[in-house]
């Protein structure tokens, strides 16, 4: 058998893309950024870069998050911290098809990142703007578009697969909050319940009846933790604050509404 031959295989580079995930006047948003530079120059793309070589994975996706956001992930199984300053980041998926980024051979290990409602974006990097944009407007356009924009079809489509990565980590997040307490990633460090319900009915596009939502979120053990104040932010009636506690399943699951 030959020895290995490093040379008789392509390079190839590394990315990680995010999608980064919050709730603003009610609606599931994601931050995408126009690129300044070819290809795809004046398309609008997932944020993201390359992994340096000093980095692993998630070392680079943290780095991405803290410079597009300005926060920090933490422990992915852990509730989010009490300074409300940071991050819900898991990796979501790889993508490597040989031509997703003409310029040369890329593989992305994009990553999933959820946190509460985020101020406007600031542009870095080879991006020259950046805004939060609601996913059921970027979410007709799944394929990718071509470099002068015209293959792919509709126009504003994501540059490069964002259009695809994009749809997986809004799907990631709709299953997930069926079951886990991911939803309240989406939260402050303390909320009402019916805040949390306000982040189930925005990520789902649904309307969830407030009782029955209240009895399921409550009736798990350690799923949600009486914060001991109450609040009056959303109108009416002084409502009970609460905290997410320890226990990361919802049991029973909240089962998602055919829509």
């Amino acid at each position: 058998m030959p020895p290995y031959d490093p040379s008789a295989f392509p390079p190839f580079a590394v990315t990680v893309d995010l999608v980064v995930l919050t709730v603003r006047h009610h609606a599931l948003c994601t931050l995408v950024v126009r690129r300044g530079e070819e290809p795809y120059e004046g398309h609008w793309a997932l944020p993201g870069g390359f992994v340096r070589a000093e980095e692993d994975l998630g070392a680079a996706a943290a780095r991405e998050l803290v410079e597009e956001t300005g926060l920090r992930a933490h422990d992915p199984g852990a509730p989010p911290p009490e300074t409300g300053n940071g991050a819900h980041l898991e990796q979501l998926a790889t993508y490597g098809a040989p031509d997703r980024d003409p310029r040369m051979r890329v593989v992305s290990v994009a990553h999933l990142a959820l946190a509460p409602d985020l101020p406007a974006p600031k542009a870095g990097g080879d991006a020259d703007s950046a805004r939060w944009a609601p996913v059921e407007e970027l979410l007709g356009e799944i394929g990718p578009a071509g470099p002068d924009g015209e293959a792919g079809g509709a126009p504003g489509a994501l540059a490069f697969d964002h259009g695809r990565i994009l749809a997986d980590g809004v799907e990631r997040a709709r299953s997930k909050i069926e079951y886990s307490s991911l939803a309240t990633a989406f939260c402050p460090p303390e909320f009402t319940v019916g805040e949390l319900r306000r982040v189930y009915e925005a990520v789902w596009g649904v309307s969830l009846d407030p009782r029955n939502f209240h009895r399921k979120v409550t009736g798990t053990p350690g799923f949600l933790v009486p914060a001991g104040g109450t609040t009056t932010r959303q109108g009416g009636r002084p409502a009970q604050l609460f905290r997410a506690g320890g226990a990361t399943l919802l049991n029973p699951p909240m089962l998602r509404p055919e829509i």
